[in-house]
């Protein structure tokens, strides 16, 4: 195998059981979080009368009362004076108990975001909300209400072509999920690029297809080699991400009590094999005080600081700047033994 002495053997074996374990287990494992807030957007006009107050609350019930049994639901309060519209939309692969889930957290916390604002858009990452007085000024379907794009940049050769191929998918299959309840969606992934889009569910199927084909020319633009970019527009929005190692597999249906369950599992796991990691560095650190002069084991720190190197440009940046990077654990596993028995 190449390693010429059972401290550094230990060493590795620590080093790779350490990556495998922190680093792999909550991908594996960790549901999605459908409440994280993407953004908000509140109008900078307060309601002009009281009665607003009460047509809005009375609106965010009506439409929480909706959300175990319809995807996609708006409505309206209060008279034509002071009238009120609303909707939400969750996302076209929630069960129904989630997006319930999802719109009842939204709701919960549209006071604190938007306060007495006579129009918000509240965004998770599962469903979003919308309200406004009725006759408030209205934006094209396109217009760009927010979008982010992800710190690294893609290194691989081909990685446009996966995109943009990726981005035919959505394109056309926005047009072709079925509008109604769940609006206009479709999720899926060409190699190793995951797409997902969706239109609001009023939308006809052609304004579909335009408004998505918008938002992906809109993310290329702004997001260029990014490995991932999201684009927000009034009346659609995109998301994709690029893994290197395959698109991983996430559970969208499971609840956050569940999450937190795993998450403090995999804390705990992460715990003990940092802990192995220590003890055994320890062994190591001993192993060399004794032996300074073993040309053997210059050899071996010289091996190991340029596998460290290599790892980190590989494996450790693209894992910190987007965490589900690493999606596909045999890959890394060989490329590990690969290098350590050469």
């Amino acid at each position: 195998m190449g390693l010429h002495k059972k401290p550094f053997f230990l060493f590795y074996l620590s080093l790779l059981s350490f990556i495998t374990i922190f680093l792999f287990f909550p991908y594996f494992t960790i549901a999605a979080d459908n409440t994280n807030l993407i953004y908000k957007g509140c109008a900078k006009q307060n309601f002009p009368d009281p009665i607003y107050s009460q047509n809005l609350k009375t609106l965010l019930s009506s439409l929480v009362s909706q959300a175990s049994q319809k995807t996609f639901y708006t409505t309206t309060s209060g008279d034509s004076q002071n009238a009120m519209m609303g909707l939400y939309q969750c996302r076209g692969d929630l069960t129904l108990p989630n997006c319930y889930s999802c719109v009842s957290t939204i709701i919960s916390r549209a006071d604190k975001l938007c306060g007495e604002a006579i129009a918000g858009r509240i965004q998770l990452s599962g469903c979003y909300l919308r309200y406004e007085i009725v006759g408030f000024k209205q934006v094209p379907n396109t217009e760009m209400l927010y979008k982010t794009c992800g710190s690294t940049q893609a290194s691989e050769s081909g990685f446009e072509q996966k995109r943009d191929a990726a981005f035919d998918m959505v394109e056309s299959g926005v047009k072709s999920g079925g509008s109604g309840d769940g609006g206009l969606f479709y999720t899926g992934s060409y190699e190793s690029v995951y797409v997902l889009g969706q239109c609001e569910g009023d939308l006809g199927s052609d304004d579909c297809g335009d408004c998505v084909k918008t938002a992906l020319e809109r993310v290329k633009a702004d997001c260029g080699n990014s490995i991932s970019g999201q684009e927000y527009l009034q009346k659609c929005y995109i998301s994709y991400s690029y893994y290197p190692f395959g698109v991983p597999r996430v559970d969208s249906s499971s609840g956050t009590g569940k999450q937190h369950t795993q998450k403090t599992v995999a804390l705990a796991v992460g715990g003990l094999a940092a802990f192995g990691f220590v003890i055994v560095c320890l062994l190591f650190l001993k192993s060399a005080l004794k032996r300074k002069g073993d040309l053997h084991f210059l050899y071996d720190v010289q091996r190991f600081i340029a596998i460290i190197k290599d790892s980190v440009s590989k494996y450790w940046l693209p894992v910190m700047a987007e965490p589900r990077a690493l999606g596909s654990l045999p890959v890394v596993m060989q490329t590990w033994f690969d290098v350590m028995g050469s």
